[in-house]
């Protein structure tokens, strides 16, 4: 993982371990929901494993799981490989661990898809590994844990 570029859109941080990570997550969506962000602009994004919702949507076809995309029903679940060309108002990042390390530069250029704000949960450590102390610095500078 590299940072590029300017400041980018405000980050907030949590920092938990890589275990809770989809716990924490759910957490901050809900308290963006309560906070008045629109269903239709939040995104919840995972790095390892999917969101037991997304399991649940793509359960029922990819056309439904896409669907779901669109709709202004829920937040999005997805993956971060996933969300190729996508973006939305405001994404909270699980980072629940990577299935190769190597591979974790992917996830910072899906972290550019949130327009408004990033929430990032996750493990600080894990993510120095993977990021450097660059994504570190950014993600300290907004920490709530």
């Amino acid at each position: 993982m590299k940072m590029r570029g300017g400041a980018g859109v405000p980050v907030r941080f949590i920092q938990c371990a890589s275990e809770d990570a989809v716990a924490a997550a759910d957490d901050a969506a809900e308290g963006l929901l309560e906070e008045g962000w629109p269903t239709e602009s939040l995104a919840l994004l995972t790095t390892y494993s999917r969101h037991p919702v997304q399991v649940e949507r793509q359960a029922e076809g990819q056309d439904a799981y896409w669907s779901s995309y669109w709709e202004d029903e829920d937040l999005f679940y997805g993956h971060v490989l996933g969300f190729k060309g996508l973006e939305r108002p405001a994404i909270v990042l699980a980072v629940n661990g990577f299935r190769h390390e190597e591979r974790a530069e992917r996830c910072v250029r899906r972290l550019s898809r949130a327009r408004d704000l990033l929430v990032v949960c996750g493990d600080l450590d894990l993510i120095r590994r993977v990021g450097g102390e660059a994504v570190v610095h950014r993600l300290s500078a907004g920490s709530s844990r």
